[in-house]
């Protein structure tokens, strides 16, 4: 038996609770992990207190990716005794999560935890950092160097932004940050590496089919208007790699970024990536992550404080990574 928080429906109303279950319990797959760190962000917090519709099935374990060692195994790939990751796939959408003791999934969701990380180092790079390491790449792959001019990060003081602004900087890029609140999150950005931070305000207004050339590159964590300003923006040949749908759907755009200056646009997306490329993403994490962000405020919680964080998570209360000790 061990210890897993469950979430069910009562009256649209959703209720969390720490119950006792056993690896029975859990659903199908061939890889069993003993799980020894989930995370905590504002996804998590939305299904937690039933704020946002992101669970599709009751009872659900939460928890959008954890890290453990392997239990039981099915499969050629992994050897009981295993270090393992898991980011993405739908774990604590509508299949059962990392907020548990144990975890049982599919051997093709699962990447070796790299030796340069332990398994709260994972955690605190979670799903939004693995995220952030795709966009650099999908730079690096479009031949965007560190020389070729200034790399606009949007959402930067999100989880996937403040992460890529790290990276770009580790590797020599020079990044203009973009938030909505530069008083308040202006030195934490420089501090990471941003040379300039801009206000959000400045991408508001609707973009025109084409304006000024600013920027050699840009990594989108929002979308829609905002990275339909972006395109406007690029430079002759330049990139953006796009992750994020915060601002909607929609991308009020023309064709001509694309055929006049040659921008591409490049669709990052976490889960639908191959199994090569994910390690490869996470040993460059773990190679270009200084200490000091290791040494970032981190909150370590146990499975019982996790409704108390996740009502917190939702109202901004909560400063810093928050990682489960299951």
């Amino acid at each position: 038996m061990f210890n897993a928080l469950i979430l069910n429906q009562e009256d649209k109303r959703t209720i969390a609770t720490i119950e006792q279950i056993d690896a029975e319990q859990l659903p199908e797959g061939d890889v069993l992990v003993e799980v020894d760190y989930s995370s905590l962000n504002f996804k998590d917090g939305l299904a937690i207190t039933g704020k946002g519709k992101i669970i599709r099935q009751f009872p659900m374990v939460p928890g959008i990716d954890f890290t453990g060692t392997v239990i039981e195994s099915g499969c050629d790939r992994y050897q009981a005794g295993d270090q393992v990751v898991l980011t993405g796939w739908g774990v604590g959408e509508n299949h059962w999560g990392g907020m548990a003791q144990q975890a049982r999934v599919k051997s093709q969701w699962l990447v070796p935890l790299s030796e340069k990380l332990n398994g709260k180092q994972a955690m605190m790079v979670g799903t939004a950092g693995f995220t952030a390491m795709l966009c650099v790449q999908a730079l690096l792959d479009a031949g965007i160097e560190p020389n070729a001019g200034e790399i606009l990060v949007t959402g930067a003081s999100g989880g996937v932004g403040s992460v890529a602004v790290t990276l770009l900087s580790q590797l020599g890029y020079q990044v203009a940050a973009v938030t909505g609140r530069v008083e308040q999150n202006g030195p934490l950005l420089e501090k990471l590496g941003a040379k300039r931070v801009i206000d959000r305000s400045e991408f508001e207004e609707p973009a025109r089919p084409l304006e000024k050339q600013i920027w050699a590159g840009a990594i989108d964590t929002v979308g829609s208007k905002m990275l339909a300003k972006v395109l406007a923006q690029m430079d002759y040949n330049s990139a953006v790699a796009a992750c994020g749908l915060a601002g909607g759907f929609d991308l009020p755009t023309t064709v001509m970024p694309f055929i006049l200056r040659n921008v591409r646009l490049q669709g990052v997306d976490s889960v639908n990536c191959p199994f090569e490329k994910r390690v490869a993403a996470w040993e460059k994490l773990a190679e270009l992550l200084p200490e000091s962000y290791f040494e970032q405020a981190c909150n370590e919680i146990n499975l019982e404080q996790v409704p108390t964080y996740a009502e917190s998570i939702t109202n901004g209360q909560v400063t810093g990574r928050v990682v489960i000790k299951l």
